[in-house]
């Protein structure tokens, strides 16, 4: 099968989601406040208000376009029909492209004040101008999502955040939760849901959703959540991840690592790649974010190339990082449900 992933050097820190951020390399400087001018469109728009997941309501006096948000949040947002001119995080690989997480959007057209993990241009944000700032959190609300937690406070004092839950206190929202607040946010800026493509979006993604939950009682196979580095193997804790927990509510049959590491969270056990055959698995679910190997980066792994699933080619992209669409999540839902339907039980 054919992999969609970012051929970038991994970053092993980028793999923790919700853990703290590297440090900027620049110095906040002062800086103006930016272009004042206002669209007409966004004068007319009328006050806009809304709630985020911490229950912090922004109100302004127009609905803002001056946005910056997290590139995930862009993609999913420009997905619903709302167009987003400036974005932070994984946008682009080295050859331009658009990464995983960049979705559809428009990557040459946009501003881009961070591209890595633990990067952010503090002084471009701010002579920017933003209206606001959108992005996510896991756990901790405190935490923004890729924003470093030693420019957070310069950040945020320039513009009202909105930020929703990737992953609440109890571990208790999943994707289908976090994508329909993505899309009371889009509605609220604009977007029409009623659209054509809108609901054709929803029908596919409920039809993928269908399926997904046949395949996996139709072929109960068992399937391990990873990621790839050069010196460690993830296998990650469904229990973790919104779109995860969301399959095994499907009866998707996901193994729970039995050594996962509290330090970081427990979001994954680390296993040497003398080990990585620790969990008997007939699928794999491949993290195919930049941060993360990919098959064909894994090739002189020899213990990699051993395992069954890996010989049989049963490995499937995963967005560790899910998309908050229902048309790029369909995408993701529907390569597992064939992945799944075609899958033999290798154990």
């Amino acid at each position: 099968m054919a992999f969609d992933a970012d051929s970038v050097k991994f970053g092993r820190r980028g793999l923790l989601a919700g853990g703290g951020a590297l440090g900027l390399t620049g110095v906040l400087a002062a800086c103006g406040g930016g272009d004042d001018e206002t669209s007409e469109d966004s004068a007319d728009s009328g006050p806009w208000e809304f709630t985020d997941d911490r229950g912090e309501t922004t109100e302004l006096d127009a609905v803002p376009t001056k946005i910056v948000a997290f590139t995930g949040m862009a993609a999913a947002l420009y997905d619903f029909g709302i167009e987003i001119p400036a974005v932070y995080g994984p946008t682009t690989n080295e050859d331009g492209s658009p990464t995983t997480q960049a979705g559809n959007l428009p990557v040459a057209d946009l501003e881009v004040f961070g591209n890595v993990y633990g990067e952010f241009d503090v002084e471009a944000y701010a002579a920017y101008g933003p209206e606001a700032m959108f992005t996510h959190f896991y756990i901790d609300p405190a935490s923004l999502w890729y924003v470093p937690a030693e420019t957070s406070a310069d950040i945020t004092s320039l513009a009202p955040v909105t930020a929703l839950s990737a992953n609440d206190e109890g571990l208790s929202n999943t994707l289908d939760q976090v994508i329909g607040r993505h899309a009371e946010l889009a509605e609220s800026l604009g977007a029409d849901l009623d659209s054509d493509e809108n609901v054709a979006n929803k029908e596919r993604y409920d039809a993928a959703v269908e399926a997904l939950k046949a395949a996996a009682a139709a072929n109960p196979v068992k399937v391990l959540a990873c990621a790839a580095a050069a010196d460690t193997f993830y296998a990650s804790s469904p229990l973790m991840g919104n779109d995860t927990r969301f399959f095994m509510e499907l009866g998707v049959d996901i193994i729970v690592p039995d050594a996962l590491d509290e330090a970081t969270g427990s979001y994954f056990e680390f296993l040497s790649w003398e080990n990585v055959d620790k969990y008997q698995a007939d699928l794999l679910l491949l993290d195919n974010r930049v941060q993360s190997l990919q098959p064909d980066q894994l090739t002189e792994f020899p213990t990699w190339t051993a395992l069954p699933a890996v010989q049989e080619g049963q490995i499937v992209g995963w967005e560790a990082e899910p998309m908050y669409s229902y048309g790029l999540a369909a995408a993701s839902i529907e390569a597992l449900a064939e992945a799944i339907t075609n899958a033999k039980k290798l154990f």
